[in-house]
């Protein structure tokens, strides 16, 4: 599994860290990877919802092969 170095991080974020892994009941670095996890999956549902906006929106549309195009294309 990967690791990461945060360096010269402000002091009272990291006690203000510290506090809330406290009140969660973790360690410090369990609380930074929930808080990383959580950043990460939010980012992924974002980008769900987008597909699935964009396949709703192009659902009834229809898409000409490229395949041709670029065979056309590469004898040029």
């Amino acid at each position: 599994m990967a690791q990461i170095l945060i360096r010269n991080m402000d002091d009272r974020v990291v006690d203000c860290l510290k506090k809330r892994a406290r009140r969660e009941g973790r360690s410090l670095q369990a609380e930074v990877k929930f808080i990383l996890e959580q950043a990460a999956k939010m980012d992924m549902d974002t980008a769900r919802e987008k597909l699935k906006q964009f396949r709703i929106r192009f659902k009834e549309r229809k898409f000409s092969d490229s395949v041709e195009l670029i065979r056309e294309d590469h004898k040029r």
